[in-house]
């Protein structure tokens, strides 16, 4: 069984990563007690991912996962992208980002309401050497949230070939066998085992 320390501060990641990776006869460590906030000054999610695990890495002298993700939007021009998590600005709520998103798409059709998650999880080694993975989930953009499972923007996603759930409609099990994440999981533990 490999050990793997995290990087996300992030409860609700971290659940859904353990969740996955334990399957897949992973241990995953917590986040090294201490370590302060790590600023995600990177232009895209693969270096935010890198630069989160490389952190985590350096001060647990062992193999560290980080991810990064992003919600992208087709009527937005790709936005809130790698600013996902402070689209409302830098202290903003899952709440206050939705609400962003859903006015700024206030009037826009559903046929035109197209958008994907995309999810990269990088793997670092204390030497600075990593790796990287990506999951993506397509789907539109919701009217109203609906849902009271996930965080973020779980409550406004529909999954594309879903039936109109949102993710936050779906029990964690159903979330976790399609989602962005969970692809970009299962392609990590592919990626772990060659």
């Amino acid at each position: 069984m490999r050990r793997l320390v995290l990087a996300t501060a992030n409860a609700h990641k971290a659940a859904e990563m353990r969740a996955v990776l334990s399957e897949l006869g992973y241990t995953l460590e917590p986040r090294p007690a201490g370590l302060g906030e790590i600023d995600e000054v990177e232009e895209t999610l693969e270096g935010n991912a890198v630069l989160k695990a490389r952190a985590v890495a350096s001060v647990a002298q062992a193999a560290a996962v980080a991810d990064d993700t992003g919600l992208f939007v087709d009527a937005l021009d790709g936005r809130p992208g790698v600013y996902s998590a402070r689209y409302a600005g830098p202290d903003a709520s899952d709440a206050q980002n939705v609400a962003r998103v859903l006015a700024e798409l206030d009037g826009v059709p559903p046929e035109s309401r197209g958008a994907h998650f995309r999810t990269v999880i990088a793997v670092a080694e204390p030497d600075g050497s990593a790796r990287w993975v990506e999951g993506v989930l397509d789907g539109r953009i919701a009217d109203v949230p609906r849902g009271e499972n996930g965080f973020g923007y779980d409550v406004v996603f529909i999954p594309s070939d879903l039936g109109g759930e949102t993710l936050a409609e779906l029990s964690a099990e159903a979330k976790n066998a399609i989602s962005h994440r969970g692809r970009a999981l299962r392609a990590l533990a592919e990626m772990l085992r060659a």
